[in-house]
């Protein structure tokens, strides 16, 4: 299962700084006032080979508020269902009583059994670590000093996150020539559960009406007419805002992770109300996670058919309308209930995941491109200097990955490189697979 560690602590401690500086971006409000964060936050983030998620939570034990209630409620939860904490104090306070509420409360929530990695943040110069041994009277073994601020013992305490998140809870990424492994994502009640069952013609995972039933992904592995499937059904997503419990919370995160370690996702929307913005959520994190697509149109029999109009090409064209930038991915459309279009959906993902590995051949590939390109108007920059091609490979596949050599990397602009991707899909047949592009600075030898 995917790793999801907790910052846990008093307001103001600095957790959203950490949680900044661990995902290398600027998610999390940062603000002086205390208890600004009030719900939860997610990152990813990767050490020593180690992927994980981080989640940044809301203060407790400071100042009472209107929202104090409501934040202990989903720390809590986060204690329950993380697998690491990062208990975090302010160095400049010392410890504190409300620190040591807060391991009374962590030890309570987590049963006892869950690793914690005590920081003390704000140790902004070396002549403070002296501080670090305060924290040690908490009762908690693995201890660190640092400053979120200026990055100081950031690494010290990724190391020991890494050591205490055990190795063999990690799940073998290495690539199964023999296994294509297939998630199910979508958002609640769009029919994952069921389609799982009809794929594998099992009762495996629940089937219930209500939205949310499937918490946690069920993997399963099959056979189909030789091939070998392992299938991740997973929780569904919705907007953060209407999430009925802090559960559906980490299936949220859970699914994100269940996409991450597929090679291909069914993504399933349901024909009466396509294209949501959870739709697109989850797609745009498959295509930046360079997984192969299939989109399913589920609930097709609730379809009704109008006289003179086709219902599927014009659910096609608000697809492609909405969505451009899955104009790569095949639309199947099915039902869950009756078995419609469930063998050409196996098809379908066979030939994605065929796609997916192919290689054009460097010779062919620039004489090619050399010709495509000699008939377009390349990017330039004010100064009149344009952008030159000099050649170009294929790096790798899974996805098919492309470097293409030039003089100035960047005057490549998005609509040229979008209009690059074209040209190699029109090379090969690429169909449910992101193309990635790579752009490199090499002056010619002549």
């Amino acid at each position: 299962m995917p790793k999801i560690v907790a910052i846990i602590g008093r307001p103001n401690a600095g957790k959203s700084s950490l949680f900044n500086r661990l995902t290398g971006t600027k998610d999390a409000i940062v603000d002086d006032m205390p208890g600004v964060t009030r719900d939860r936050l997610y990152g990813e983030c990767e050490h020593r080979g180690k992927n994980f998620y981080v989640i940044d939570t809301g203060g407790i034990f400071g100042t009472d508020t209107e929202f104090s209630a409501g934040i202990k409620n989903h720390v809590d939860e986060a204690v329950k269902e993380c697998d690491a904490i990062i208990f975090l104090l302010d160095g400049r306070d010392g410890v504190t009583s409300s620190d040591e509420e807060i391991a009374n409360f962590i030890r309570r929530a987590s049963g006892n059994d869950k690793p914690v990695v005590v920081a003390m943040n704000k140790l902004d110069d070396p002549k403070h670590d002296d501080f670090i041994n305060d924290a040690y009277s908490l009762g908690f073994e693995n201890v660190v000093g640092l400053s979120a601020l200026h990055k100081r013992g950031i690494d010290d305490l990724l190391d020991l996150i890494a050591e205490v998140l055990p190795d063999d809870d990690f799940e073998d990424f290495e690539e199964n020539s023999d296994e294509i492994k297939l998630v199910i994502a979508g958002k609640p009640n769009v029919g994952k559960s069921s389609l799982l069952n009809k794929i594998t013609n099992s009762e495996r995972s629940l089937v219930s009406p209500i939205a949310g039933t499937t918490r946690d992904p069920v993997d399963m592995k099959i056979n189909i007419d030789g091939q070998n499937f392992k299938i991740v059904d997973t929780a569904g997503l919705r907007k953060r805002s209407k999430f009925d419990g802090d559960l559906e919370y980490y299936s949220f995160v859970r699914t994100l992770a269940a996409v991450d370690r597929a090679d291909i996702a069914l993504l399933l929307m349901d024909a009466r109300e396509p294209c949501t913005d959870q739709d697109k959520k989850i797609a745009a994190h498959v295509a930046q996670k360079g997984k192969g697509l299939v989109i399913v149109i589920n609930k097709w029999d609730l379809i009704q058919q109008s006289e003179g109009k086709n219902p599927a090409d014009e659910l096609i064209k608000k697809i492609r309308d909405e969505m451009p930038f899955l104009s790569y991915a095949p639309i199947v459309f099915a039902s869950a209930v009756n078995g419609r279009g469930i063998p050409k959906i196996i098809q379908t993902v066979l030939k994605v995941n065929e796609n997916r590995q192919k290689r054009i051949p460097t010779n062919l590939l620039n004489r090619l491109m050399r010709d495509v390109l000699a008939f377009d108007r390349l990017p330039s920059d004010k100064k009149g200097r344009a952008l030159k091609v000099y050649y170009c490979s294929q790096a790798d596949a899974l996805p098919p990955s492309f470097i293409f050599f030039v003089n100035k990397p960047e005057l490549v602009n998005s609509s040229f490189e979008n209009h690059v991707k074209n040209k190699l899909r029109e090379l090969e047949d690429f169909t449910g697979t992101p193309v990635r592009t790579f752009w490199r600075g090499k002056e010619r030898d002549d």
